[in-house]
């Protein structure tokens, strides 16, 4: 029988303390989350290596490094309410909730949805909520948001997912440029996002974040 629980305990000595990661409630919701729990049951062997995790239909579940150190960077508190765009089953929402006051996950397929809202209710996290919707259109009847984070590669980080964040309110996406990606944390001031650098990582890119092109005639 696989020890689970030991698997988390290397994931988090091996791939999130060394990667500058020191937040408590993070480390803590991540040595207590069982994260082969959020991961197709073909998949669970696999739930705690140091990649990506195929979950099919060109989505992942982001390497526990990537979702940390976003995590991490967004300084979630316990008053924040959070957007989790493409949360998959729902793990990076579940690590999200044990941080922030509220967390509103949102998944395209209609069933991942319903299973992700299923595991979340299982675990007792009572403090999210999965939507079934356009990823790029986020979820704004609940909104605004705190903070939003992206759990896939974006090219371009549309509008209407930016009129979603609170001012002041702090997003996180990897930004894909050509085979490589960064993670960049925006800071809303207005009707503006300021992007800065945070880190390297590399994700598929989600539909609807696609490079916007200009029209040429």
């Amino acid at each position: 029988m696989t020890d689970y629980a030991a698997r988390r305990n290397v994931m988090v000595d091996t791939q999130v303390r060394p990667s500058d990661v020191t937040k408590f409630p993070i480390i803590d919701a991540m040595l207590k989350l069982p994260r082969e729990t959020f991961v197709p049951a073909s998949k669970r062997e696999a739930a705690y290596v140091g990649e990506n995790l195929d979950l099919g239909g060109g989505r992942v579940m982001l390497e526990p490094r990537t979702l940390a150190k976003m995590l991490d960077a967004l300084d979630i508190d316990r008053d924040d309410v959070v957007l989790d765009i493409g949360c998959g089953l729902g793990y990076s929402t579940a690590v999200a909730a044990r941080l922030a006051d509220f967390v509103v996950g949102v998944e395209e397929d209609e069933d991942r949805a319903a299973e992700a809202q299923v595991i979340l209710s299982e675990h007792g996290i009572d403090n999210a909520a999965i939507m079934a919707g356009v990823l790029s259109e986020g979820a704004a009847k609940s909104g605004p948001y705190d903070a939003i984070m992206v759990q896939g590669g974006v090219q371009s980080f549309p509008q209407g997912l930016a009129d979603q964040l609170k001012d002041g309110g702090r997003v996180a996406a990897v930004f894909l440029e050509g085979q490589l990606g960064v993670v960049r944390i925006g800071h809303k001031m207005g009707d503006h996002i300021s992007w800065r650098f945070s880190f390297n990582a590399g994700a598929p890119l989600l539909p609807g974040f696609e490079k916007e092109t200009a029209f040429v005639l």
